[in-house]
């Protein structure tokens, strides 16, 4: 909830959301919000599970430990797709560690190219 509260009231242009079983982008898919979820995964099966969340675009992605790393990569994926625009500012929430699901526990808000 503070992650699409958070994108709703900023005019985040996108939230992220880095799942390893697609739990996350399914509870933001509940609620109606305007900003475009995009649930990015190492994991094919739950990148096809994501396919049918209402307001949720899911992508495959390496599996990457490090969490600044995974970060940076989700980021250049949305830019590479044209989601993303230089000075656009986005939502991405990840768990720590890193690789482990059920553990959605850090949210930061970012701009692009900054």
């Amino acid at each position: 909830m503070g992650a699409l509260f958070t994108a709703h009231h900023l005019g985040c242009k996108a939230i992220i959301a880095l799942t390893e079983s697609g739990s996350t982008a399914l509870w933001m898919s509940r609620h109606r919000i305007d900003v475009p979820i995009f649930g990015l995964t190492s994991q094919p099966v739950s990148q096809r599970r994501m396919a049918l969340y209402r307001n949720v675009s899911s992508m495959l992605m390496p599996h990457l430990s490090d969490r600044d790393a995974a970060l940076a990569h989700a980021e250049e994926l949305l830019v590479a797709r044209g989601v993303l625009k230089p000075g656009d500012t986005y939502a991405i929430t990840c768990g720590e560690p890193m690789g482990y699901p059920g553990g959605t526990n850090m949210l930061k808000v970012a701009r692009v190219g900054g």
